[in-house]
């Protein structure tokens, strides 16, 4: 048996506040969701002004890197992006009933180097996805540090 770690609630709000704070500074209207480790949502939330699609494209993004532990846009980067046509896993982002997302904008959570959720982010381009992702996981890592664990705050994330 294994002892595993289990992200709640109050670590999920801590993440999607930090992403939006920062969606908020770049002045682009973003959905975040929180993902668990199985890519159910535990926080999934739309500033007001962003798209109607962007809860449903959140969620796939966070679902589709806690589900596969890698960021999402690893998926189709070039050369050897598993997804990309010739390789692997093309395709692949039409499994799951094309809830599988292979763009910018879904980052693995990973404490202590095991993944437990996935963050998505849906509205701004790739860079402004990225900083809030990155934001997020950086509040994570904050929160937790005085615990002593440690979170990977990375943009390119591969598990």
């Amino acid at each position: 048996m294994k002892t595993a770690l289990k992200l709640e609630l109050a670590e999920a709000r801590v993440m999607i506040d930090a992403a939006l704070k920062k969606a908020a500074e770049l002045n682009v209207p973003e959905t975040c969701c929180v993902t668990d480790e199985g890519g159910f949502p535990l926080i999934l939330e739309r500033m007001d002004g962003a798209r109607v699609t962007g809860p449903q494209i959140a969620w796939n993004k966070a679902f589709t890197a806690a589900g596969h532990k890698r960021s999402t846009h690893l998926f189709n980067a070039p050369p050897n992006g598993p997804a990309l046509p010739g390789n692997e896993a093309f395709g692949i982002q039409w499994s799951f009933e094309g809830k599988f997302a292979v763009f910018v904008g879904g980052y693995p959570i990973v404490v202590d180097g095991e993944v437990v959720g996935g963050v998505g982010l849906s509205g701004g381009n790739g860079e402004q996805d990225t900083a809030c992702g990155v934001a997020a996981l950086q509040a994570l890592a904050d929160l937790l540090a005085p615990t002593g664990r440690t979170v990977l705050v990375a943009a390119d994330i591969k598990k």
